[in-house]
């Protein structure tokens, strides 16, 4: 049975794994829906998250205020992210279940901002079919990983990508997610609206016919967890207030993802966005 806390009408949901990550200080937890969902209740959204993870596996503060459906299952997706000079190297120990259509909430299926957020390819692409009147945003990094047998993530081709991509409002991926270099010619011409994240040079935004680097505020970057997913949030939020401006949209993630790099952690990188957005 799934578990479920309080039902009330929603602004954004977003679908995919919560995370037990490994990390030098121990482990914390983490994944998209974690930092995308914190993020969204921190800019004033009433925020719900579907995942799946261990029942014993304690979210009460990692998603505390937020509205949960969890799907047991015998073991949380839990990684260790090794960051190097020549990138990050990827871990996944184990990964809980898959979440498909029959595990959302009939009452959420009419959330205005849905967010598609897979981490360990986890999310069943039919679920874009399911939110009709939503704007639906994507962040398809876990659609593009495969991982051996010792647990080691790489890259891999995307094989729904082209039925997925043009139903999404917007597509948000870093640089490092791509299996390849021609994939992102590939996902342009299947995507009304993409946005390459690049780090400290902020991203760049492809829409229509059009292409625009949007640069970021310069800030002294202590920890760059969650930051793609920080923007991710900011982003698609703030297309939806604007009725679909991705200029606007990308210019604000962009301030409200360098905020975040500047603090360890996921508590206090929402406490430092929640206070740069009530400024």
């Amino acid at each position: 049975m799934l578990e479920f806390s309080r039902m009330e009408q929603l602004d954004y949901l977003v679908i995919g794994h919560v995370t037990c990550d490994l990390t030098p200080t121990g482990k914390q937890v983490g994944g998209t829906v974690s930092f995308s969902g914190r993020t969204a209740q921190a800019l004033g959204c009433r925020t719900a998250v579907l995942t799946s993870a261990a029942p014993e596996y304690d979210l009460s503060q990692a998603l505390a205020g937020l509205t949960l459906q969890r799907k047991p299952a015998a073991a949380t997706s839990t990684f260790e992210n090794i960051y190097t000079a020549e990138g990050r190297i990827q871990k996944l120990y184990e990964r809980a279940e898959p979440l498909t259509p029959a595990d959302v909430p009939s009452d959420w299926l009419r959330t205005p901002v849905v967010h598609l957020a897979p981490l360990t390819n986890e999310v069943d692409s039919a679920l874009v079919h399911q939110f009709s009147n939503s704007l639906i945003g994507i962040t398809p990094q876990g659609w593009m990983r495969k991982w051996d047998e010792n647990g080691h993530v790489s890259a891999q081709d995307w094989k729904d990508a082209e039925k997925v991509l043009p139903l999404a409002a917007a597509v948000i991926l870093s640089e490092e997610d791509l299996p390849h270099p021609a994939a992102l010619q590939q996902f342009l011409q299947w995507s009304r609206l993409l946005v390459l994240t690049q780090g400290n040079n902020g991203c760049t935004v492809y829409f229509g016919n059009e292409m625009r680097q949007i640069p970021a505020p310069s800030v002294t970057e202590v920890e760059p967890t969650g930051a793609g997913d920080i923007f991710a949030a900011a982003f698609l939020i703030r297309l939806y207030q604007t009725d679909g401006n991705p200029w606007e949209a990308a210019r604000f993630a962009n301030e409200i993802a360098a905020q975040s790099v500047t603090q360890v952690g996921l508590e206090a990188k929402i406490k430092q966005v929640s206070e740069f957005a009530s400024m």
